[in-house]
Parts: structure tokens; C-alpha cells; sequence
């Protein structure tokens, strides 16, 4: 009797290590970023947004990958938090006071100039 409930028990253990249930996510997110600047001032956003664990910016596509815990944050707070600073983040366009804060060289097109 001893031996079947060790079995059991075991078993019980094994299959719950097997259903580990996901704590992280990527998404990647198109943002209206131009130049360094923007890179440095999304990443550190992002640096401070709760639930965020790392995040990068490629300035040459404008996208960034943001890893984050899926029990803290979620998509769509992260493309608010973006787009709060004055970036465009997929379909969420920039909160336009921030936007008109930007430095020139950050505004869209502004890299043009």
C-alpha cells in the first residue's frame, strides 16, 4: 500500500512539473521611433513600466521586443506606455502633448531635416 501511494504521488509531481504554466511573453512593436534619441528614451520607458523585463529597439525598423510577465502587465498596457512618451505603438498613436514635446529629430520625419 505504502509503495502505491509513493507511485501516486510521484506521478502527481512529474505531471505537474510538465504543465508549467507560461510567466513571460514577447510581442514585438512597430513604433514611430527615428534615431537614437528615441531608442534611448523608449527603452528606458520601458525600463520603468511595471512588469517589463527587458526591452530592445531597433532604430533602423523602428520595432521593438519587449519581454514582460504576463501576471503584471499586458500588450496593451505596454503600447499606452509607449505611445504616453509620444510614439505611435502599432495602432496606437502618440499622446499628441508628448508628441509635440519631442525633440525635431524625433518627430516623424523629423530625421528628414
Amino acid at each position: 500500500m505504502t509503495l502505491l501511494m509513493i507511485m501516486v504521488i510521484t506521478s502527481v509531481t512529474v505531471n505537474t512539473k510538465a504543465q508549467k504554466v507560461k510567466k513571460t511573453e514577447t510581442i514585438t512593436i512597430q513604433t514611430s521611433s527615428e534615431c537614437g534619441m528615441c531608442k534611448a528614451a523608449i527603452e528606458k520607458a520601458m525600463a520603468y513600466e511595471k512588469g517589463v523585463i527587458s526591452s530592445e529597439l531597433t532604430v533602423e525598423t523602428g520595432k521593438i521586443s519587449v519581454k514582460y510577465k504576463i501576471a503584471k502587465t499586458t500588450p496593451e498596457k505596454i503600447r499606452k506606455a509607449i505611445s504616453d512618451i509620444g510614439y505611435d505603438a502599432d495602432d496606437i498613436k502618440a499622446n499628441k502633448r508628448a508628441y509635440n514635446n519631442l525633440p525635431n529629430c524625433c518627430q516623424k520625419g523629423g530625421m528628414d531635416h
